[in-house]
């Protein structure tokens, strides 16, 4: 059984990577075709008066639906970067403490990244084939076979909601809190060192909102799940959602204060492209929060207050 486990928490960090792979192929492919497909003037007047209308990049819509897609890749991207270091830390730290730690994370995050970040390829895939409108549903452009095979990653190895109760009916109590403490105090810790540090507020102060709300929802579930396990279940996929979109916004802390640092030698706007794209996920992604922290506390009476019959 052990062996088993080690299998498939390995399968399921794949799994989400799978997801992060057709996520930025959907990105890149539906990029490249805003820049080219030619329909509509932009609201603020023409932008190509030389053509006979200009590229869709320009439409508030499609810019919101690409900003989305790569806001959510490269955070996830970074989560699985951060979790894989992890992984190398548990196996060849020489200290026994170190190794422990990292294997604690890496516990905590994989139900995270096999969920989240699968669900984030089928909703960036399918923001891909909006971007290609109905061009993107026919076979032609390969978008809708992103979309077909970004979906299996939310059933396989353990379906999405199985790792949500994992990570909320046995990480969330494992070891008295220890697993959550690893992800609760860097996070803690990066807020306290950069709170103060010019420049870094529009990324600090989101981050530490959404902080403060997965820790609210955290003790509201343990309060909850000692005396009725199903509100557990009734709050286990908003709860992961609402964890996975912490640990992404602590990623994008930390690029942007890497950013924020090389912006003064940023010729080609790599960098600047990193802080545009921060700003879009802590203004626009990581206010789902708030939503999730209320859906969450609404507690488990309105799904299992509704008779069987009535389905």
């Amino acid at each position: 059984m052990r062996i088993m486990f080690t299998m498939m928490n390995a399968a399921r960090l794949a799994v989400g990577i799978q997801g992060l792979g057709l996520a930025e192929t959907a990105y890149q492919s539906a990029s490249a075709y805003a820049r080219e497909r030619l329909q509509g003037r932009s609201l603020s007047g023409p932008k190509h008066a030389d053509k006979p209308a200009d590229p869709i990049i320009v439409h508030p819509e499609v810019r919101r639906t690409l900003l989305t897609m790569r806001a959510y890749i490269q955070g996830a991207r970074g989560l699985v970067l951060w979790t894989a270091m992890a992984l190398d830390r548990a196996a060849r730290h020489p200290d026994a403490a170190e190794r422990l730690a990292a294997e604690d994370l890496v516990s905590l995050m994989t139900p995270i990244i096999k969920a989240l970040v699968a669900d984030i390829g089928v909703e960036a895939t399918n923001h891909g084939l909006q971007v290609f409108g109905g061009a993107g549903y026919i076979r032609d452009t390969g978008m809708e076979q992103l979309v077909r095979d970004a979906r299996i990653a939310q059933i396989y190895e353990g379906t999405n909601g199985v790792q949500a109760l994992d990570l909320a009916g046995r990480k969330l109590v494992q070891e008295n809190g220890r697993l959550l403490r690893r992800f609760f105090y860097p996070v803690s810790q990066f807020i306290a060192e950069n709170s103060g540090l010019a420049g870094m507020q529009p990324f600090v102060q989101p981050l530490a909102k959404a902080l403060a709300r997965l820790q609210e929802a955290t003790l509201w579930l343990a309060q909850q799940g000692l005396r009725d396990r199903e509100e557990v279940g009734a709050a286990a996929t908003d709860y992961l959602r609402l964890f996975g979109l912490v640990a992404l916004a602590y990623m994008w802390g930390r690029s942007a204060k890497l950013a924020h640092g090389k912006i003064a030698s940023d010729k080609d706007g790599f960098y600047s492209a990193k802080l545009a794209t921060a700003r879009f996920f802590m203004s626009r992604l990581l206010p789902q929060t708030q939503g999730l922290l209320t859906a969450l506390k609404s507690g488990a009476g309105p799904i299992m207050n509704f008779r069987q019959e009535w389905f």
